[in-house]
């Protein structure tokens, strides 16, 4: 083996390297000399951090962190998770997307145009890495934000590096995707920076044509390859026409609900309320909402109700009101499931009118409308319930429905509360209370998918990564009445996780893993942590490959060794 020609990758330019490593990756000289402690990197970092006062300045800092040494930017993350999640995702990806194309620096990620129809799997080829997972999305609806055609790409960036950081799916195996199909969004086709194309969004037809090559491309340059989709306007399309042909799903549509669900089976089980005798509203009837009602359903069903019944407990509000069979209107054809008949012919045409009528006793909020859970109407969901579920989901924060505070505030400390954004711990007379996000879920279906090598993702690996998450609370966590373990336990969460998934694949017969067949749970776990990226036994496992290379050629007498 020749060292020579070697030419460094970013993970090689550390200062916790010793001179030998230096020398073998040629950086020697190209980084300060001092070999450094990791804590001391840390340090660095995080005073670089707290300098910058913005939280767009920091997560454009981390970016060039990940760029520059990805190690010890998965150090930080994994180290700090809790502060540094919100900075590399929501609320702040938010912000990098709506200035992506202002703020571009460097390539991140991968972009397929329209234009490139009939040349994709040729343009695949220029990525250098085998990958295992792509997220995938043509900025369409960017969070709550809308339409920011290729400024979406903030998106697979930041989820890819929580796959990474909170599931251990190793950094070079991770493509994240734009797909450039155009934008309906006028002002970004006017701004004479943003970098997409500047023609109109490409018809369904046209669409559907080219994510049928993207998909061939992709399965073909890394077979079995796992795609989630996301932040597409209408999701159900691409998901319905893959899920049984390529190893796919929608975190949405499928991702989100499984970790709701996750809260909602735990959140049911302390509000002392049976299933038969919840009353759901959801202020959102996209297709996340539905996702996630679908996925409660199928949990009601479990618990002893007819499809029917489960169905009937849930009231579904769009922005014309409640969403009835009678309404007028034409309903979109995923609505059409929850649709009521049983309004006798009267309209409910706000949140307020039908959470007045219903008086639920489970909120769930997928609008985007910032603040929409009113204090009137959080105060009512506590007049009205012992444990009212509140669930604001929306994302960026500032869309979210409701925050974690008012709703522990207008209940009197009584909620049983989850968001789409994070929120601080609130502290109620003494006792600290925990929100859950959905971050939780995602990174363990992903990792699970991989290890198990399953061909599809199938709904019960979705409802058992949802079933896992909900026994993932330690005793503590569950002593104090939380909904989702502490943030900082996400690695342990998602081994839990992929291990339900897992299982789930091997009772659908769809796994490929030969070699976990029949692995008892105590040996899959140690399995899966072994397989698992860890950012800071990196430097260690750098250090022994090459002095064991440095020990083979000089047993050898190979004069290519001098350099070292």
């Amino acid at each position: 083996m020749s060292t020579s020609d070697r030419t460094p990758e970013t993970g090689d330019y550390d200062t916790s390297h010793s001179i030998a490593v230096r020398r073998f990756n040629r950086t020697h000289g190209l980084i300060p000399p001092t070999v450094e402690d990791q804590n001391i990197q840390l340090q660095r970092c995080l005073k670089q951090l707290a300098r910058r006062e913005k939280d767009i300045d920091k997560y454009l800092y981390l970016s060039g962190l990940r760029n520059a040494n990805v190690h010890l930017f998965y150090r930080l993350v994994t180290k700090h998770i809790k502060d540094i999640a919100p900075l590399i995702y929501t609320p702040t990806v938010g912000d990098a997307c709506l200035q992506w194309s202002h703020n571009y620096v460097q390539p991140e990620g991968l972009y397929l145009s329209y234009a490139d129809k009939g040349r994709v799997a040729s343009i695949l080829h220029n990525w250098p890495q085998h990958v295992e997972i792509t997220v995938v999305t043509d900025g369409s609806r960017i969070l709550g934000l809308g339409d920011l055609g290729i400024n979406g790409m903030g998106i697979p960036v930041g989820k890819l590096a929580l796959y990474v950081g909170c599931a251990g799916i190793r950094p070079a195996a991770t493509l994240p995707l734009l797909l450039d199909l155009g934008t309906g969004n006028k002002e970004l086709r006017e701004d004479p920076l943003y970098m997409g194309s500047r023609r109109e969004k490409v018809s369904a037809k046209e669409e559907q044509e080219f994510m049928d090559e993207v998909m061939i491309a992709l399965n073909e340059k890394w077979p079995g390859i796992v795609v989630q989709f996301e932040d597409f306007k209408n999701p159900f399309p691409a998901l319905e026409r893959y899920q049984h042909k390529y190893t796919c799903f929608n975190d949405d549509i499928q991702g989100t609900g499984a970790v709701v669900l996750a809260g909602i089976i735990n959140a049911v089980k302390q509000s002392g309320v049976p299933v038969k005798g919840q009353r759901a509203v959801f202020m959102g009837a996209g297709s996340a909402g539905v996702g996630v009602a679908k996925q409660i359903v199928e949990f009601f069903m479990r618990e002893g109700l007819t499809e029917d019944q489960a169905r009937e407990c849930f009231w579904l509000v769009d922005t014309k009101g409640l969403v009835t069979n009678d309404r007028g209107d034409k309903l979109a054809e995923h609505k059409i499931y929850f649709s009521r008949n049983d309004n006798k012919g009267k309209q409910y045409q706000t949140l307020a009118e039908v959470v007045e009528y219903v008086k639920p006793t489970i909120l769930m909020g997928l609008s985007t409308i910032g603040g929409i859970f009113s204090p009137d109407l959080l105060t009512k969901m506590g007049q009205w319930n012992e444990r009212p579920i509140i669930f604001p989901l929306s994302n960026p924060s500032a869309n979210s429905e409701c925050n974690f505070e008012d709703a522990v505030k207008y209940t009197n400390g009584r909620a049983l509360f989850a968001s789409g954004s994070p929120f601080p711990p609130v502290v109620y007379e003494g006792k600290s209370l925990q929100p859950g996000n959905n971050m939780y879920v995602f990174p363990g279906i992903g990792l699970g998918t991989i290890l198990s090598k399953a061909t599809v993702v199938t709904q019960s690996m979705i409802y058992a990564s949802a079933e896992a998450l909900s026994t993932a609370l330690s005793p503590s966590e569950r002593a104090q009445g939380w909904l989702y373990p502490e943030i900082a336990r996400i690695r342990d969460v998602s081994v839990i996780v992929a291990m339900g998934v897992i299982r789930a694949a091997e009772e659908a017969g769809v796994d490929r893993e030969t070699r976990i067949k029949g692995m008892k749970d105590e040996e899959l776990e140690k399995w899966v942590k072994s397989k698992m990226y860890d950012p800071h036994e990196e430097t260690q496992r750098v250090e022994r490959e090459v002095y064991s290379f440095i020990e083979d050629i000089s047993a050898k007498g190979d004069s290519r060794s001098s350099h070292l």
